[in-house]
């Protein structure tokens, strides 16, 4: 019923920038916060950045000055722009979003593969 797309995502050479977004589609009410995390090869699932209903955002101390994140409530929409790619950005970056309302809890996208090439 609620379904989360994400886009954007590909190779780039180090130093590079790529932005990824996620759209949110069904029967939505509202959506609380939005977020970005990533899961790296034999690693865990972190949180990369994340932004409120009222704009304020969090990032990891690793991407701080270098992603940032936006939404378009209108659309139902998170972006994740990343400049300055290290290799070490290399994950799997998933969104996430926390839906309140007729319909509620937390929904993830598929996730889409980032590559940084040294």
């Amino acid at each position: 019923q609620v379904q989360l797309v994400e886009s954007g995502g590909g190779l780039v050479q180090a130093g590079g920038s790529l932005r990824l977004s996620c759209a949110a589609s069904g029967m939505i009410s509202r959506i609380n916060d939005m977020g970005w995390y990533r899961q790296a090869p034999g690693k865990q699932r972190e949180l990369v950045a994340s932004i409120t209903s009222g704009g304020n955002t969090n990032y990891a101390d690793s991407v701080k000055g270098r992603f940032t994140i936006s939404r378009d409530n209108a659309k139902n929409t998170v972006f994740l722009q990343m400049n300055s790619l290290k290799p070490e950005d290399t994950a799997v970056y998933y969104c996430n979003m926390v839906l309140i309302g007729l319909i509620r809890g937390s929904y993830w996208g598929q996730g889409t593969q980032v590559t940084v090439s040294s």
